[in-house]
């Protein structure tokens, strides 16, 4: 047995619920440091065997009450106390809710007539923009991809170049 397999075991052998095997009395033999551990924590554990807890005061009860009370009579200050009220907190809850989905149902700022929504749904471009006229054209790609003319345009100006 080695020095932390057996501090794993000192709580309980020092308390007596663990009995000392014969492997674990050898290496407390052979090592001082282990040993010199289960020596302090048994003199730990007799010192507490020994302490008595102290016996509350005569009026110990008395002023526990009378504080209680004060506590409770006590009007709590505070930016949260407005929440120990149920009516206020749940008519302040609902009124948030309301405004939320008004936010989220009510018109955008950035809508116009002319602008053109992107695929990010965020980002909205008015036309004649190089922005604008890249997402109109990837939005509407099946309907150029249609167009002869388009093609015959093409070749046109390669020629003429």
């Amino acid at each position: 047995m080695n020095c932390t397999e057996i501090r794993e075991f000192l709580p309980d052998l020092a308390s007596g619920v663990h009995p000392i095997s014969a492997e674990s009395e050898v290496h407390l033999r052979d090592c001082s440091t282990c040993s010199g551990e289960l020596a302090a924590l048994r003199e730990t554990m007799a010192l507490l065997d020994e302490w008595q807890a102290p016996e509350p005061s005569a009026y110990f009860d008395t002023r526990l009450q009378a504080r209680l009370r004060e506590e409770k009579t006590a009007k709590s200050s505070g930016w949260l106390a407005w929440l120990r009220r149920p009516a206020l907190a749940a008519s302040m809850a609902l009124l948030l809710l309301a405004g939320v989905s008004l936010f989220r149902s009510g018109p955008s700022l950035n809508d116009s007539p002319n602008a053109v929504v992107s695929w990010d749904k965020n980002v909205t471009e008015q036309p004649g923009t190089a922005v604008g006229d890249l997402q109109t054209l990837d939005n509407n790609h099946e309907l150029y991809a249609d167009f002869d003319i388009l093609d015959e345009l093409d070749v046109q100006q390669n020629t003429n170049q």
